[in-house]
């Protein structure tokens, strides 16, 4: 049922993914909604392992290679949010404020 699909959409759902992920992540100022954006984009790359393992080994079912980099992504994107979310946290208790531009940890 999957080979139904082409290589191409799934590369296409990755490329605007990644894509909204990146905008959303340089043209936001709130720290969450920058991490939502380096989210995005690392759900991009899962997508691109997941297709490429898919459509590209010859026996899918020995080759687990694709599978085990998407497993590892998912645990460094776990990872990633909450270290990410503890560090917006204890910003917002000591700087009242999540706004990028105004997070100046280097000043007194």
């Amino acid at each position: 049922m999957i080979n139904d699909i082409p290589l191409n959409y799934f590369l296409s759902l990755a490329a605007a993914l990644f894509c909204i992920g990146l905008f959303g992540s340089l043209a936001r100022k709130n720290a969450i909604a920058v991490l939502m954006g380096i989210e995005l984009m690392l759900n991009a790359v899962n997508i691109n392992l997941v297709a490429f393992w898919r459509y590209g080994s010859p026996d899918p079912i020995l080759n687990q290679a694709g599978i085990v980099f998407a497993l590892f992504v998912i645990t460094l994107a776990a990872a990633e949010a909450a270290i990410g979310l503890a560090l917006v946290i204890a910003i917002y208790r000591s700087r009242d404020t999540v706004n990028v531009e105004e997070i100046n940890l280097l000043k007194w």
